[in-house]
C-alpha cells in the first residue's frame, strides 16, 4: 500500500464527508496514474461502502423513495454492462474514457451551480442519467453523473446527501456480487480494504466536520477544479 493510496483515499473521503459524492473520481483519478482500473474499483468499491451507510443513516430523516428507488433499479440495470467491460476492456481506452467523463461532469457542476439551474424531472431524462451511471459505476464505481441529477431534484444539501448516499449504498450490494461473478474481487482486494479503511475514517469525519464551518459553494468550485485537471492530466498521459 503506497502513500500516494493512502494520500488519496484520505482526500477523496474528506469530500465525501462535504458534499456526499465525487470520492471515486478523486481517488480513482489519483490512483490510475499507478494502477488500472480494474485493480482500482473494487478496493475503491469495499473503502466507500461502509462511508455510504454512515451518510445514508446520518441523513436518513431526508430520505424520499421517490427519488431513491428508481434511481436504484436504473443504476443497478447499467452496472451489468459496465462490469462486464471493466473485465475484458481495454485499460488505456477506460483511462482516457474515464477522462473524459471526469471533465464532462466537472463542466456540468460548474454550469449548474453558476446558472442556479434546475433540471426538470422527466421520466426519459431519469431513465439515462440512470442508466449511464449504472454503467459508470460498474466501471469505475462513479455516479457523479447521477449526483448531477439528484442535486437538482432536492432543496436542500441534507436530502441530497441522504438520497444519494442510499442510491450508492444500493448500487454498492449490487456491484459487489457482480464483481464476486466476474472473479474481480480477490483476497488481495479485501486485504488493500481492510487497511484503507481507517484512512477513509478519518478523511469521512474530517469532511463532515469541514462541510459545517466551509461555505458550500467554495467547496464545491474547488472540487470542479480538481475534477478537470484531474481529467485532462489523465487523456493527455494515456494518449
Amino acid at each position: 500500500m503506497s502513500f500516494l493510496t493512502i494520500f488519496a483515499v484520505i482526500c477523496a473521503y474528506i469530500i465525501k464527508g462535504m458534499c456526499g459524492f465525487a470520492n471515486t473520481l478523486v481517488f480513482t483519478s489519483i490512483v490510475a496514474f499507478q494502477q488500472n482500473n480494474i485493480n482500482i474499483s473494487p478496493v475503491e468499491l469495499f473503502v466507500g461502502y461502509p462511508s455510504n451507510m454512515i451518510i445514508a443513516w446520518k441523513e436518513r430523516k431526508n430520505l424520499s423513495p421517490k427519488i431513491f428507488v428508481p434511481l436504484s433499479i436504473l443504476v443497478i440495470l447499467g452496472a451489468i454492462p459496465g462490469t462486464i467491460f471493466l473485465k475484458v476492456g481495454n485499460a488505456q481506452n477506460i483511462k482516457i474514457l474515464f477522462g473524459i467523463i471526469v471533465i464532462i461532469v466537472g463542466i456540468d457542476m460548474y454550469i449548474t451551480q453558476k446558472y442556479n439551474k434546475k433540471q426538470s424531472k422527466n421520466p426519459l431524462f431519469l431513465a439515462f442519467i440512470g442508466l449511464i451511471s449504472g454503467v459508470l459505476c460498474g466501471l469505475f464505481g462513479v455516479s457523479a453523473l447521477l449526483a448531477s441529477y439528484v442535486g437538482r431534484t432536492t432543496n436542500d444539501t441534507s436530502s441530497f446527501k441522504a438520497n444519494l448516499c442510499m442510491v450508492f449504498f444500493v448500487e454498492n450490494t449490487f456491484r459487489t456480487i457482480l464483481y464476486l461473478m466476474a472473479g474481480i474481487i480477490t483476497l488481495d482486494v479485501l486485504k488493500n480494504a481492510a487497511m484503507l479503511i481507517p484512512f477513509m475514517i478519518i478523511g469521512l469525519f474530517t469532511g463532515m466536520t469541514l462541510s459545517k464551518k466551509i461555505n458550500e459553494k467554495a467547496a464545491k468550485k474547488f472540487i470542479v477544479i480538481m475534477l478537470i485537471i484531474s481529467g485532462a492530466a489523465l487523456i493527455l498521459t494515456n494518449l
